[in-house]
């Protein structure tokens, strides 16, 4: 095999206790390749899986020579085939993405092959932790009540995933109530170092993967090479594709110093966020590096790999070094794990943080930790931080600001209004109606967390409470938190302020916080206030949290607290107190703010390493009596092919329709479209894709009341995407997205929701209804946008809704990474304006006609051209840039996709 080519590369290493094991060498290749010394560490890591995996196929020594001679600076063009250890899944996008694979097994039996050869290649853990909303919270029962109604609601569900389990050797199920995928995945699904083959030919290799959601790149703080991908890429990496990918430009961040009294992790990650943003390092690696990235513990450097998806980077990469040893002593890796893991890392050169000067970075960015401030980030995207000081101030500023400053665009004198709900509550601009200690972002972190504890307690001592109309709740990312608060003594106070433990789950970062209650959404709605919530969070984008507030802000888990008792962040918390205490003493935020010296008192009751052991047992020995009660029985039950009964859950997927072994002939290009959308800056997939709750007026709305689904029963988007007719129906119908084609209402406002003018009868309707009325008009469609198109969670359905739609393109200022590349997976054209060219200097209007014209020999980045048709019949014409930008990419379209083109590969073999 082509791999013998680097036979001399297989070495061998022993660990501490003399065991030996087979590795290829990076030092080994470095003798003919020199320049791999001084490699960021994240590249060494993928060059090891892309020597490992040369087969001169896929992988070929023409790979292994072009990255092992990466040059930091270099012009990108090279595609590189990185084959991943294993995948992980959250279950709203593992649901749709094991339905794909379901109904490829389908294609197979009808087209006469084994349906087994539909098989995941690599080990594959989906973690239910999407589907929890918090619809009870402040009591001890919160945990439970919500349980029932999640286990009801998504049965049909769950029974797919026990199919799925049996159904497929490599896949498997973490059921719900053991935490949030990222967390889990960093306590106990990464293992360090893995191994294949047997005995004294058995290889070792590092852990790698890709997962599902945006945040799998929490797991870079191990020392893990991996990010999120959309479900459609997942899939491929799953069926033996390579993930492939740019040659990146890898950023040094190297931080200095340390963090300063009362400074958590959260400020140091919101601060992190802001910089790299304005750095532009969208489709980059981010390697931290530098004498204060050492003093750094493990979850703080995890809760700062988290956020790279907001930051913008591929991954926030950390090396491995003792302070990941010591994480998985802590967390119950075994010994032999644990010394594996070491002697590998050391024998490839790869232990220990470098310093910038050791290594070629593409660009070096600096932070002292000592300048970090506490700090929100808000009210609508991540990278908007504000020192807590300045938080009131800057609420202010944006009530009246408009739109295009991200403010509320209200009157000023309304600031202070006070309303009056219907049951008696008072309600003022600025209040918190939510306030959330959730996400992976910040439940993974034992010192936030304990922060959070130790203020609750100095709080209720200090006779401090949660203002009524401050809906509570925290969901820990692991049953490993609830334990150590309870073990440590804080568990009670965080229940007495009303932060009983409401899930194990993702909630409010994703939109599950559940409804307000009708009184106060009609205050809210009937009086244009201005609301907000407080959350622990890494997400905040507009209508994510709740559709009627207005204002989101990311805090760390103890200003959450503080911010609830405070009830309004129009409160200085620097200088005004949160309340009144015992006696009517005026209590402040510095007289509650627990100091380092007492987190780190209480930190070993987090480590545990005895504890993790017996929690995560639990996930095959004890998955929880809800979980068992599930049937074994669903539709196909101990069979390989599922007979996909009628449901409004799980529906059979339409990408495999009229599929062929060879691709129908490709027309290039795009002729006669209508435009769909015309849309500004920062469409996120949230703006895109379906997510959250619906209304019974909406497509999706009226589809299930037809379906006899009633409103109580409609459950969310997300829990819903294993349904294409409900998921289509969802896309593009976020209730604040603007349609800028759309005329403004009298008073100047822009029409939110996902509307849009059909042409060419200019009628008004949901987007759904007109892609129906142009789909049956044989009429294909675009949309234009701004700048950061797709930017948000990695969604697959905001590609697969755009595609079900009839859309053929997307033209825009630039791309979020992984939209881009979900978009060509759909067989959607990504086409970029160049210069300072977009929609509204051509003067786009939205009753134009768009041809797309491509070039027959398609190449990756090469020129398109846009011929515009006025409604008068005039013509112009426009070169942009055709966004598909790898060879792979071009076979994907050619194709229709990159599930018919895998597909065709699997059965072809």
């Amino acid at each position: 095999m082509a791999a013998h080519a680097y036979a001399q590369t297989l070495k061998t290493f022993h660990t501490a206790s003399g065991k030996p094991g087979r590795f290829y060498s990076l030092p080994a290749l470095a003798r003919t390749h020199p320049g791999v010394r001084r490699l960021p560490v994240s590249l060494r890591i993928v060059l090891e899986s892309v020597l490992r995996n040369c087969d001169g196929k896929k992988v070929t020594p023409a790979h292994v020579a072009e990255l092992a001679q990466w040059q930091p600076n270099a012009e990108r063009t090279a595609e590189i085939p990185f084959v991943v250890a294993r995948v992980v899944l959250q279950d709203f996008t593992g649901v749709p993405l094991l339905a794909d694979l379901a109904a490829m097994r389908n294609v197979a039996q009808q087209l006469g092959h084994d349906p087994k050869r539909i098989e995941p290649l690599v080990p594959v853990d989906l973690v239910v932790d999407h589907s929890v909303m918090i619809d009870h919270y402040g009591t001890k029962k919160s945990l439970d009540l919500n349980m029932r109604l999640e286990f009801q609601r998504n049965q049909e569900r769950y029974q797919f995933m026990k199919w799925g389990m049996d159904a497929f050797d490599t896949f498997g199920v973490v059921p719900p109530g053991f935490g949030i995928v990222h967390q889990v995945n960093l306590e106990y699904l990464a293992r360090g170092v893995h191994r294949a083959g047997r005995g004294a030919e058995a290889v070792h290799y590092p852990d790698t993967l890709v997962g599902t959601d945006s945040h799998t790149t929490m797991i870079n703080g191990i020392g893990v090479v991996g990010w999120g991908v959309g479900g459609i890429e997942a899939e491929a990496g799953m069926l033996g594709q390579p993930v492939y990918f740019l040659t990146p430009d890898v950023v040094g961040f190297e931080l200095t110093g340390r963090l300063r009294e009362g400074v958590t992790a959260t400020d140091l990650v919101l601060t992190v966020t802001e910089i790299l943003r304005s750095h532009k390092v969208v489709g980059k690696f981010v390697e931290f590096c530098g004498e204060g990235t050492r003093t750094l513990a493990l979850p703080d450097r995890a809760t700062i790999a988290n956020m790279a998806p907001e930051y913008g980077a591929t991954m926030g990469f950390f090396p491995v070094d003792e302070k990941t040893i010591e994480y998985f002593r802590g967390t119950g890796r075994s010994k032999a794990e644990i010394e594996a893991f070491e002697a590998y890392f050391r024998a490839q050169q790869l232990f220990g943080v470098p310093r910038a000067a050791d290594i070629d970075y593409s660009q070096v960015i600096r932070l002292d930790l000592s300048t970090v401030t506490p700090s929100l980030a808000g009210p609508k995207r991540p990278q908007d931080r504000i020192e807590l000081g300045q938080v009131k101030a800057r609420f202010g500023e944006l009530f009246s600001a408009g739109p295009a400053a991200n403010g509320f665009g209200q009157p000023a004198e309304r600031l202070g209004a006070v309303v009056t709900t219907s049951d008696g509550l008072a309600l003022r601009n600025g209040d918190v109606l939510i306030a959330a200690i959730t996400s992976c972002t910040n439940t993974s972190n034992p010192g936030v967390l304990l922060a959070a504890g130790l203020l609750a307690k100095k709080a209720v001592e200090a006779g401090l409470k949660v203002k009524k109309h401050v809906k509570t709740s925290l969901a820990p990312g692991s049953r490993i938190v609830t334990e150590y608060l309870q073990k440590a003594g804080l568990l009670p106070y965080l229940e007495q302020l009303g932060f009983h433990v409401a899930a194990y789950g993702c909630t409010t970062c994703i939109g599950n916080a559940g409804d307000l209650t009708p009184e106060i959404n009609a205050a809210i709605t009937g009086h244009d206030l201005v609301a907000a919530a407080v959350l622990s969070g890494n997400r905040n984008f507009e209508a994510r949290i709740h559709p009627n507030l207005k204002a989101n802000f990311l805090a760390s888990p103890p200003l959450v607290v503080a911010y609830a008792i405070a009830g309004n962040v129009q409160r200085d918390l620097m200088t005004e107190p949160l309340g009144r205490g015992h006696g009517g003493r005026e209590v402040y935020l510095g007289d509650v703010w627990p100091s380092s010296d007492e987190i780190h008192a209480l930190m070993r009751h987090a480590m545990n390493g005895r504890a993790f052991r017996a929690n995560y047992a639990q996930v095959k020995t004890a998955p929880g009596a809800l979980w068992k009660k599930i049937p074994g029985v669903a539709a196909g039950a101990g069979s390989t092919v599922y007979t996909w009964p009628k449901s409004t859950y799980i529906a059979e997927p339409p990408f495999f329709a009229g599929f062929t072994m060879q691709p129908p002939p490709l027309v290039p290009g795009v002729q006669g479209a209508r435009i769909m959308g015309l849309f500004g800056d920062s469409i996120t997939t949230d703006h895109i894709s379906p997510a959250g709750s619906f209304a019974e007026t909406t497509p999706a709305g009226r589809y299930l009341l037809a379906q006899n689904v009633q409103k109580a029963d409609f459950n969310s988007y997300g829990a819903r995407r294993g349904n294409h007719e409900v998921m289509m129906r969802g896309t593009f119908a976020n209730v604040r997205i603007k349609n800028l084609m759309l005329p403004p209402r009298a008073d100047g406002a822009r029409v939110e929701g996902g509307f849009t003018l059909h042409q060419p009868s200019g009628e008004q309707l949901p987007i759904y209804d007109a892609a129906m009325r142009y789909q049956a008009a044989g009429v294909p469609t675009v949309v234009f946008a701004g700048e950061e198109y797709g930017t948000g969670s990695s969604r697959d359905w905001a590609a697969k809704g755009t595609a079900l739609l009839g859309i053929r393109a997307v033209v825009a200022r630039s791309f979020e990474r992984i939209h881009r590349s979900n978009l060509i997976g759909m067989g959607v054209l990504p086409l970029q304006f160049r210069g300072s060219d977009s929609w509204q200097s051509l003067g786009l209007r939205g009753d134009e006609t768009v041809d797309v014209v491509l070039a027959d020999d398609l190449r990756p980045l090469s020129d398109a051209t846009l011929v515009l048709t006025n409604a008068d019949g005039s013509r112009r014409t426009l070169t942009v840039t055709l966004r598909i930008d790898t060879p792979i990419e071009v076979d994907y379209y050619r194709h229709g996709g990159i599930l018919p083109f895998v597909l065709r590969q699997l059965l072809a073999a």
